[in-house]
């Protein structure tokens, strides 16, 4: 299934096998964590979900309000990312510099959240300015959670300080 889709996406055949992204299987235990910014219901695997609160709940004590912008993701869910991208004339190979393939998001593992907060705008590198990320530099692994795409890192990902993943 996902070699149809990545060649449907114009994807190339050694993604994730040339340094790119590992593959993610998707989790058949999801929870809700409540709402994103839309008001569409996010999902997390319960240990993440647990640690999301608990993280958020801590910010929270500290003045700081930690919102969820994304959690779980289909496979299908991605690639419908991607085809939107598509469709409005982005090429592919700019588009794997900010999304991961299909089969190849760290959303597909109910492990991985997008933060924003207040006065920032999501899913920008202006949250790397803000209060919230420097909270979570200091306290996030304490929750279990790390931020996976820093600046150069080895996937060759669009650095994003807003996506912070629960390791083990």
């Amino acid at each position: 299934m996902l070699r149809e889709l990545h060649k449907e996406l114009g994807i190339p055949e050694d993604y994730g096998r040339d340094g790119g992204p590992p593959a993610f299987e998707e989790p058949g235990n999801l929870v809700d964590v409540g709402p994103n910014l839309v008001g569409r219901m996010q999902c997390l695997m319960p240990e993440a979900a647990r640690q999301w609160r608990a993280m958020a709940d801590a910010a929270a004590v500290d003045g700081i309000q930690l919102l969820i912008v994304s959690g779980f993701r289909s496979v299908e869910y991605q690639a419908a990312l991607i085809r939107k991208k598509i469709n409005a004339g982005q090429r592919i190979d700019d588009i794997l510099r900010v999304n991961a393939a299909p089969g190849h998001s760290e959303h597909h593992t109910g492990q991985a959240v997008d933060i924003a907060t207040p006065g920032s705008r999501p899913l920008t590198e202006d949250f790397e300015s803000t209060d919230a990320f420097r909270w979570l530099e200091m306290n996030a692994l304490g929750y279990g959670f790390s931020m996976t795409y820093p600046r150069d890192n080895p996937w060759g990902i669009a650095y994003e300080p807003w996506h912070w993943s629960k390791k083990g």
